[in-house]
Formats: structure tokens, sequence, C-alpha cells
């Protein structure tokens, strides 16, 4: 049965009511309706692509948002929308040239001086997305996103300085913005400022995601009455990422470490399973918050601790990096026998932590993204007496490495 023009505009303002209160999914069904009614109205489609990119039903919205900007070709906001739902979906040329189209209609737009930026650097091209994020900036120079995604281009290139301004600049607007607070912490952290980056990193922990915290209360570096639980915050408790930086962090003071199999069979300390009760215990340390709750630095590091296993050296070198050994280089690649290797070479990995504690002398191939535990000098490491780190693309350091072994 057709719609009168009435109940249609009856379904549309109910639908926006819904929108306004959060109800996207109520609003899709009333859009729906209107659309089936009225499949050439530019506007409906655009509220029903809309609401679909609040439920982020990406390819849903897309045909809806498409058929909107060929109806509204003069409505900026139908081409904004239908750029944002092909950057979605991975189509970052389209979204350029449909960008392009919006920043036509509506010169001067930072938001629109933002996206461009975006889908520009989602297709590699760095400069000029850089130079869409000045031109953003130069409209509203307070425009968050803008502020946050040149930080990071800045950090990539090196600039620090420019990177930390922008940063500043963004938190002297949201001074509570933890996202913001996180990603200064570890621009900090990562050049070796401890001091100022760990107050900052510590904002992840009031984050939403999927870390792991214990039912109990969090410790703040006070004296206790009472044993303390120290734990990974990753949720698969015996993933590699959660068993190297246990085998890293878990130093400086008592307490029973949280963790699975593999760190039970590995470390000396007591421990207890995650699925375990935890009866006696009256707080509870994250161990990547251990270096700001005792104020650790790079040149003060407590010593690491000790693991079951013991090494039998041999002359066989452990080879446990993705870079590969250099040809005619026997290696040994089995993790199972890295107590019964002369020397290793490894990722950040939990095995090349492993071949560190058990003081044999390892190389370890970082990233230019390295973990900023690690600090920005290369060279011998603080965290363990048997332990160098090299860039994974400096030849020269493996080389002269291995030439001493």
């Amino acid at each position: 049965m057709a719609l009168s023009d009435q109940k249609i505009q009856a379904l549309g303002r109910d639908g926006l009511q819904l929108a306004a209160r959060g109800d996207f999914a109520g609003a899709e069904a009333l859009f729906a309706q209107a659309v089936e009614a009225r499949p050439n109205s530019g506007q409906l489609l655009h509220l029903l692509g809309q609401v679909r990119l609040k439920l982020g039903r990406f390819a849903e919205a897309h045909e809806p948002l498409e058929r909107a900007a060929s109806f509204l070709p003069r409505d900026a906001a139908a081409q904004i929308n239908l750029a944002g739902c092909l950057g979605q979906l991975g189509q970052h040329d389209a979204a350029l040239a449909t960008l392009d189209r919006a920043a036509r209609l509506k010169p001067g737009d930072a938001a629109i001086a933002y996206n461009r930026g975006r889908a520009l650097e989602a297709l590699g091209r760095s400069e000029e997305a850089e130079h869409a994020y000045d031109e953003a900036l130069s409209i509203d120079h307070r425009l968050i996103p803008a502020l946050s995604a040149r930080a990071s281009l800045l950090a990539v290139r090196g600039d620090w300085v420019g990177a930390l301004g922008d940063l500043d600049r963004a938190l002297a607007t949201r001074p509570e913005e933890h996202a913001l607070k996180l990603r200064r912490g570890e621009l900090l952290l990562r050049q070796g400022d401890w001091s100022r980056g760990l107050i900052d990193y510590e904002a992840r922990l009031d984050m939403p995601g999927d870390r792991y915290t214990p039912a109990l209360p969090r410790w703040q570096g006070e004296p206790l009455d009472g044993p303390l639980l120290v734990y990974p915050e990753q949720a698969d408790i015996d993933g590699d990422e959660a068993v190297r930086d246990t085998l890293m962090l878990a130093r400086g003071l008592d307490f029973v470490v949280q963790g699975g199999a593999t760190i039970a069979a590995l470390i000396e300390g007591p421990t207890v399973h995650r699925d375990a009760p935890l009866p006696g215990f009256v707080a509870a340390a994250p161990l990547r918050s251990l270096p700001h709750l005792l104020g650790w630095t790079l040149e003060s590091l407590p010593p690491p601790g000790a693991l079951r296993p013991k090494a039998q050296p041999s002359t066989r070198i452990g080879w446990f990096a993705r870079t590969a050994p250099p040809d005619g280089t026997i290696v040994e690649s089995d993790p199972a026998q890295v107590a019964n290797c002369g020397s290793v070479v490894g990722n950040d990995s939990a095995i090349t932590h492993v071949a560190a504690l058990l003081g044999i002398p390892t190389l370890m191939l970082v990233s230019s993204s390295a973990d900023w535990l690690w600090g920005p000098r290369r060279g011998p490491s603080p965290w363990y007496p048997s332990l160098e780190v090299a860039g994974e693309d400096d030849s020269e350091t493996l080389a002269a490495w291995l030439g001493r072994r």
C-alpha cells in the first residue's frame, strides 16, 4: 500500500527523533520504510545512509549514500558522508575524488581538508596529507583530529618537537582526552623522556578496550599490608606479547606474577594462573605501570629476574628474527633449543628475552616503531647485561656482531 506524503514525513520526523536519542537501529527501520516508498528522495537516502554509518554497517550504507550524492550533487554533506563510507570500505581513491567535489562546493571547510588528509595518508601520499592537515589547521587551529593526525606524520619523519607541539595544543583544548595523553606519553617515552612520558602513558588504563584487569584495587605505589599481584594486560595470557612483557618487566620488588603455563614454567618467582582465585591479595598492578610506580629510568633499572631453565652454551647461533641469516650461516631456529645456543639473534619476542635472561650473548633487531621500553639508543641494553639492540635494517651492526661470535 502506497504511503501518503504525510505518512512519509512522519516516518522521517520520528526517525530523526530516534537518531537524536541514539536509537540508530530504530531510526534505520523508519528511514528504510520511507525510502522504500520514495526511492528517489535524496534526503531520505542520505538519512538512511547516515544511520547505517552510525551502526558501522558500511557496506549497506554505501548504496543509499551513493544515490543520495547523485540526487544531491550540490549538497556538501552528502558528498562528505559518501567519502567517509568509501574510506571505511578501503576505497580511498574514490573517497578522495568525492572529497574534492565537496571542497569545491564548500571551500575553506576544515573538516573536508582534514578528511582529504586522511584519504591521502591512506594512499601513502604522506607529504600531500600533511599539507591537507596544515590547510585544515589554518582554518581551525583547534581541530583535534587534524592536530592528532599531523602529529603522527611528524613523528614518523622524526620531527618530535613538531609532533609534541601538536599534541600539546590538542590537549590544551581537551586536557582529559585519554587517547591524546597516551599518544603524547608514547612520543616522550620513545625519546627516552620517562620523567614526563610515564605519567601520560598511564592514561591507557582509563581507555576502553580488551585490556585485562583483575578484580583487585589498582596499586598506586602505597605501602601494602598483604601480597601484591602484577599482571600482563594482554587478553591472551600465554600469547607472545604477554610472556615477553612478563619476562622483561617482572623485576624490582616482591610480588606474585599472574601468568599462564608458559610463564609458570619459565620464571623462578611465585606465579598464579589467571583463572585461579585471588584470596589474600590486597592490590594489583599492570606490569607496564611498574616503571611509573617504582620510578625507573633507563639508567636505574632493577636487575632482571631469574629463569628456571639454565643455559648450556654451544657454538650454535640461535636465529629467531624476521631478517634472514647471512648466506652459509648455520643457525638453530627451534625455540625449544634456545638454552643450548652460544649466541642468539632475534626480534623483540619472548624467545629473545629468554635468551637474554639466560645470559646468552643476544642481538635484538627492532623496527623503527620499536617499543618505547627500549628508548632511543641502540647498542648495549640496560635491560639485560648480555643484550645488544640494533635496527632491523642495520646490516653493518649485524655483520660486526656476528663476526665477534
